[in-house]
């Protein structure tokens, strides 16, 4: 953490103080600028955490009107949240009537975890579907939709705009940048749809089907891993996996996880990003499973830590040389660029998935016209 500026660490302090609902001390920062706070908070989408850190603060007073605006940011999130999961509530209702059954994955699944649910910034509405409930689905939302997305029919996702919420459909988790990973989402994938795998959300008055845990923490690591080798991955989304991990973890199959992580190829990841959770987001030791406290995973979550804050979340600071003014062989080139340029900080981490994954999207792009 001392590699980081001050205002960096009490912006990280503050997320952990939020994370877990607990007490902190800001004093030993000294003079904090809370204009630079917001700034980080709003761009890794950590705002609602960082908020309820404030809560905590038990040595020094925020000022006032700083105070307010992240409330008041907080407050909106809180009720775009509401409205979501309304808006949950009615499409899956819909879809359960046609015949369509279907998962919720990330979003506001894991936000159940969270110990203030509404305080976690939104994204997509994310489905997981079999392959029959794809096509159904498919055919079903199509004429809801204000908007669609051309379709992935390689990875089998769809994404389309219902009542100005982003939905998407996913007959698989594939990923791009790993292709052994594929093989194992689709084995965990087929053990949650088989033998019903799942865990219930009430939202309202409304069942929504959520992964089992153990398989959850899976597809959840996996979208990270798939992000942070994809351009850039925000705190947000490791603050989910904590997140998921802590109130499941003695509900999670380490066994069962294990033999997935190495299958994918994904062990040296997890250790990790779970030394980044320990040290810098303060999750428990002993809820964090293959967690290893030695030099070797400690350097690379401090990596882990510079490319998080230097890329922004999901990428945001990586991608503002690829303008939509600009040709499609200009984008093409911008991209093969920024992952040229990705992979040279990557490889200080994960030196071999590094240039593995390089190497596969750049056959990707010629596959596609690059």
């Amino acid at each position: 953490m001392q590699s980081l500026d001050n205002n960096t660490q009490v912006f990280f302090e503050l997320v952990r103080a939020g994370l877990w609902e607990k007490g902190t001390r800001l004093v030993h920062y000294g003079k904090v600028d809370y204009e630079e706070v917001m700034r980080l908070s709003q761009e890794q989408s950590v705002v609602g955490l960082v908020t309820a850190g404030l809560e905590h603060v038990q040595d020094v007073r925020v000022p006032q009107a700083e105070l307010l605006q992240f409330i008041g940011q907080s407050l909106q999130i809180e009720q775009t949240n509401s409205s979501m999961n309304s808006f949950l509530e009615i499409i899956v209702g819909k879809m359960r009537r046609a015949g369509i059954d279907t998962l919720l994955v990330k979003g506001q699944g894991i936000a159940q975890c969270y110990e203030r649910p509404l305080w976690r910034m939104s994204g997509d509405i994310d489905f997981l579907l079999s392959l029959d409930n794809y096509k159904k689905a498919h055919v079903f939302l199509q004429p809801l939709a204000e908007h669609i997305n051309e379709e992935d029919q390689s990875r089998l996702h769809l994404g389309m705009t219902i009542n100005s919420w982003t939905v998407e459909l996913h007959g698989t988790l594939h990923t791009r940048q790993l292709n052994r990973v594929n093989s194992v989402l689709d084995a965990v994938q087929e053990d949650v749809f088989k033998f019903g795998r799942v865990r219930v959300w009430r939202n309202e008055s409304t069942d929504i089907y959520i992964p089992a845990p153990s398989h959850d923490c899976f597809f959840v690591f996996s979208h990270i891993i798939q992000h942070f080798f994809g351009g850039g991955i925000g705190l947000r989304q490791i603050c989910d996996w904590c997140r998921l991990l802590w109130p499941y973890r003695d509900d999670i199959d380490r066994r069962l996880l294990e033999g997935w992580l190495k299958n994918a190829g994904l062990m040296s990841e997890w250790k990790a990003f779970a030394a980044f959770a320990v040290h810098f987001l303060g999750m428990p030791e002993k809820a964090m499973p293959f967690y290893s406290d030695t030099a070797r995973w400690r350097h690379k979550a401090t990596r882990i830590a510079g490319i998080i804050m230097e890329t922004g979340s999901f990428g945001h600071n990586s991608c503002q040389d690829n303008k939509d003014n600009t040709s499609q062989f200009s984008r093409n080139i911008a991209s093969l660029w920024r992952y040229t340029r990705d992979t040279v900080r990557l490889i200080r981490v994960f030196p071999v998935d590094s240039v593995r994954v390089w190497g596969n999207m750049i056959v990707y792009g010629l596959r596609n016209n690059l």
